[in-house]
């Protein structure tokens, strides 16, 4: 009699679940040859970003957070034009070939993108998306450690060469007990994950060359006839990138970021993460070399894939759409980068029974991290993860969640708001959907619901100050005005920042910006005021919120006022982690204490 099969999201669970233990085990401890990756290497934006990544790591690894043996290295981007993932991909191989010259031929290698200033999920700005913390683990998981643990089973499968993959997503499949996924074929090989037609307009979409099982299967192989970056549902229907199987599937399969698709529905395959075998990566090299500088952005998904596969067309690289900013060489480089790799084929591993969520945005953040019950599930994640805290209430199937935090006992958290690295007081009411990273709230305080409040320690003139950034969770920090006439526009917490401006007796000034003045944005608005404490901090900027929320006056011509862009170039990183350390040593203890109590 035939074992009965095991429910889709039931292997799903189970799958992830093997992979964060198989992690755990092998946190602390010196990995043997081909079990994990030879380098895993992040990429960085700038010296300073650079700087704080490597003090992190190095933290992981003195707290034994990490596997040992293994090459962690951080490669920063060259100063200059803004070079994009594909730029940066481009410098990490000159980094690796500098670094180990032709023994990085039989190295298998991680190469996770984190170079951005996260505008949209300003609370991971100071210290980077991929050190983002996670309701999860002992010591507490970041996205650093749920990559490595998503990932866990490829190296032994891999033929030398580089993994690329983002710092804001994860990557959940089922692939069956006795199967792994291969990274052996030549040329660059994808993961293809079924989603609706609308998310493939966001994302690149798989164009697959025909091939029929005879059985459904939660891991196939197969060649991709071409590409498509960000493609209308026009474009898709014209290329053969749509499928509709009724029958076929066994469940509602969907990217995590957006509703599950329905049996019968259309669906394409979506990418995700991509792996170039060592050749590739040496003819790419090869033509970084030939160039000497990069001048425009270049983005490892839309110029590198497109160019793959037998399908593969010019057009694409005249195509400007999807660029924020269209420069003078992009054009000609894509074109360059084209005719380099036409021709080298573009496999597909298709993971029918996987997810993919995006943890980007501050949206993003609170669904997945208070109210995603599939992600909770999946992962296994906490509402107090490692953390002094109240019980946590539950409404409507939302939570709040509280990652390495210490909150009074009578401390009140709303449903749907996440904590991380802070110390809030007995007096302190915080409303739903908030985000509260890195602070102290010792003095009597209430969040607004939808607010945002994120406390960098800062080294001024060798002086230590603190300065909070404090706003509304559906702010866009991004959105940029080109005239002083057009600040209008802007929006804080809801409100027209003019008249936010008017409230805090602030006047529109060249002053007022940091930067270059053609983008002016509230992410380069000097309004946030710089403090000699945490809490005074924390308490002035909520005033400033207050004020704003209330509509009542609250002048900030008296403190001296920084722009998020300008305390991301003060930001004390070694001050930030000492807290979190602090923090930390404190929940230990009273663990300990507990434990002897209970004994």
């Amino acid at each position: 009699m035939a074992a009965a099969k095991v429910p889709p999201d039931v292997a799903l669970r189970e799958a992830t679940h093997r992979k964060l233990r198989k992690f755990s085990e092998l946190r602390g401890k010196a990995v043997a040859a081909g079990e994990f990756w030879d380098i895993v290497a992040i990429t960085a934006a700038d010296e300073k970003q650079e700087l704080a990544y490597k003090q992190q790591l190095s933290e992981k690894l003195k707290r034994k957070a990490l596997p040992l043996g293994v090459q962690y290295h951080v490669f920063v981007d060259p100063v200059g034009a803004k070079i994009g993932n594909g730029g940066s991909t481009l410098c990490v191989l000159q980094c690796l070939e500098k670094l180990y010259g032709d023994k990085w031929s039989s190295f298998t290698i991680l190469l996770i993108h984190s170079g951005g200033y996260s505008q949209r999920l300003p609370n991971a700005s100071a210290l980077g998306k991929i050190f983002t913390a996670l309701p999860l683990g002992n010591p507490i998981f970041q996205m650093l450690e749920l990559k490595l643990a998503m990932y866990i089973d490829f190296p032994p499968h891999m033929n030398p060469g580089i993994l690329i993959t983002c710092a804001d997503d994860i990557e959940l499949y089922s692939v069956g007990e006795s199967e792994f996924i291969r990274f052996d074929k030549p040329g660059f090989t994808a993961l293809a994950h079924p989603s609706s037609l609308t998310v493939g307009t966001t994302h690149g979409v798989f164009v697959l060359e025909p091939f029929n099982y005879p059985e459904f299967r939660d891991l196939e192989y197969r060649c991709c006839r071409r590409f498509l970056h960000k493609p209308s549902i026009e474009n898709m229907h014209q290329f053969d990138a749509v499928y509709k199987e009724g029958n076929f599937f066994q469940q509602d399969f969907a990217r995590g970021d957006t509703p599950s698709l329905n049996l019968g529905t259309e669906y394409v395959y979506t990418d995700s993460l991509f792996y170039i075998d060592y050749k590739s990566a040496k003819k790419l090299l090869a033509f970084y070399e030939k160039i000497g500088t990069l001048n425009c952005e270049i983005d490892a998904y839309g110029d590198f894939l497109q160019a793959l596969g037998p399908g593969a067309t010019m057009e694409y690289t005249r195509n400007t759409s999807n660029v924020i900013k269209e420069e003078s060489e992009l054009v000609n480089m894509r074109q360059r980068i084209f005719h380099l790799l036409k021709g080298t084929p573009l496999n597909v591993v298709v993971l029918n029974n996987s997810k993919f969520y995006h943890i980007g945005t501050t949206e993003e953040y609170l669904f997945h991290l208070s109210s995603d019950s599939n992600l909770k599930s999946e992962l296994g994640l906490q509402s107090i993860a490692f953390s002094i805290s109240p019980a946590i209430p539950e409404c409507s199937g939302k939570t709040s969640c509280v990652i390495q935090s210490i909150l009074d006992s009578r401390c009140s958290v709303a449903p749907g708001s996440v904590i991380e690295y802070s110390r809030l007081g007995s007096n302190v009411s915080v409303g739903e959907n908030c985000i509260i990273s890195g602070s102290y709230i010792i003095t009597k305080a209430i969040l607004p619901p939808y607010s945002c409040v994120c406390s960098l320690s800062l080294k001024m003139n060798g002086h230590l100050k603190y300065s909070t950034v404090a706003f509304g969770v559906h702010d866009n920090l991004k959105k940029n005005v080109r005239t002083f006439s057009d600040i209008k526009l802007l929006q804080f917490f809801g409100v027209c920042f003019l008249s936010c401006l008017d409230i805090w007796n602030l006047k529109v000034t060249e002053e007022l910006f940091s930067g270059k003045k053609t983008y002016l944005s509230l992410w380069t608005a000097r309004i946030f005021p710089v403090c000699c404490s945490l809490s005074d901090s924390v308490t002035t900027s909520l005033k400033m919120l207050h004020a704003v929320k209330n509509k009542s006056s609250f002048s900030l011509n008296n403190y001296q006022l920084l722009s998020i862009e300008e305390m991301l170039i003060y930001k004390d990183v070694e001050d930030m982690i000492t807290y979190r350390e602090q923090i930390f040593l404190e929940i230990s203890l009273n663990k300990k204490q507990s434990d002897l109590e209970t004994s």
